[in-house]
């Protein structure tokens, strides 16, 4: 793969009680606190979006409100790639991570079926095409499905520790900032806000379930049972080709990545809200066309005051944005009725001062 050496360029923010060069840790991320009045620190004062939001939750908690919702029933969604965490450096974590294993892993040894796909999908990248929403659009379930392929026998144990080293790498284009280390420091201080209001937090994207586990909870204190992914099989070591049915967990037994079984995307993502949360959310966040039955489902019917925020990829200087996604987003959000968040205009910063665009 071809990847993009910058030089480490200087800078100073504050995170917190934290005062930090270059892209804020994860151990910086976790910290992030916004007070429940809404001083938040990463947002411009005149965003329309976050004033939107701090009215929205102070009418939606106030007792004495027509439109009070009780704690129980306080629920947001979140999509992850391109809304909470970056997806432009040059794609999406996953997708990096899997070329990085079926490509560049000098330990595994892919099916060459395997390496020729991972090798058109980097062909894709480079060229562009995704940046430019030109990937083909069988694309995401094909790549998918070779993704946990390559990942198929694996502990648990041994795919966290793949995950964990990939997160040091550093990203492509932008300078100072590591995979692991790529979350939008404005979002960040959404999902606190929405915690400090007693809201559930719940992540829900096309990314596998146990990556998104392993990247996020942490750093943004949700629980792994608020993770809603992609999902793979998961079999005993002994198990072989037995169904589960027809086979009892030994003694000696571990667990093992197995095939696909569905990519949580688009109208998946409802079904799965609905399985798994089992109440209908009052906010979601997303970025893309991907995530309209989601933001659709939050706010068309719902007994409860709702809303829906689109964030836009349109930094091109911070950030690694496409103005072509951008205004398709934008568009979507005017038709639909949610809220646009402007990563250019919005953000007063992305991951920190001192990470910047070094590709022309």
């Amino acid at each position: 793969m071809n990847r993009f050496v910058c030089a480490l360029l200087t800078g100073i923010m504050v995170l917190g009680a934290f005062a930090v060069t270059q892209a804020a840790s994860r151990e910086e991320i976790a910290a992030v606190r916004v007070s429940k009045e809404g001083e938040f620190h990463y947002w411009n004062e005149n965003s329309r979006a976050i004033r939107e939001l701090v009215s929205y939750v102070r009418d939606i908690t106030n007792k004495n409100s027509v439109n009070y919702i009780p704690a129980e029933d306080r629920i947001a969604v979140f999509d992850l790639d391109g809304t909470l965490l970056c997806e432009t450096a040059p794609c999406y974590f996953e997708w990096m991570m899997y070329l990085e294993r079926a490509l560049y892993d000098e330990s595994y040894n892919p099916k060459e079926e395997d390496r020729e796909y991972a090798r058109a999908i980097e062909a894709e990248i480079i060229a562009g095409h995704f940046s430019q929403d030109k990937i083909p659009q069988d694309m995401s379930q094909r790549q998918a499905r070779s993704q946990e392929a390559v990942f198929a026998g694996m502990t648990e144990a041994e795919y966290a520790a793949f995950v964990r080293r990939f997160m040091e790498k550093p990203v492509s284009g932008l300078s100072g900032l590591k995979y692991g280390e790529g979350f939008y420091l404005p979002m960040v201080e959404v999902v606190r806000y929405l915690q400090a209001h007693n809201f559930a937090v719940f992540i829900v994207s096309g990314t596998d379930r146990e990556l998104l586990r392993i990247i996020s909870c942490d750093v943004l204190h949700i629980e792994p049972k608020c993770v809603i992914g992609t999902d793979v099989e998961v079999r005993a070591a002994h198990q072989g080709n037995r169904d589960g049915l027809d086979y009892v967990y030994r003694h000696d037994d571990y667990l093992v990545r197995g095939q696909l079984i569905q990519k949580n995307l688009k109208m998946n993502k409802v079904n799965l809200i609905a399985r798994e949360i089992g109440k209908r959310p009052v906010l979601a966040f997303g970025n893309s066309g991907g995530d309209s039955s989601m933001l659709n489902y939050t706010v068309s019917g719902n007994k409860y005051r709702s809303a829906a925020f689109m964030i836009l990829c349109d930094d091109r200087e911070r950030e690694l944005g496409s103005q072509l996604k951008a205004d398709k987003c934008r568009k979507l959000a005017e038709d639909n009725g949610w809220i646009p968040v402007s990563m250019k205009n919005d953000f007063l910063t992305i991951y920190g001062n001192a990470v910047k665009r070094c590709l022309p």
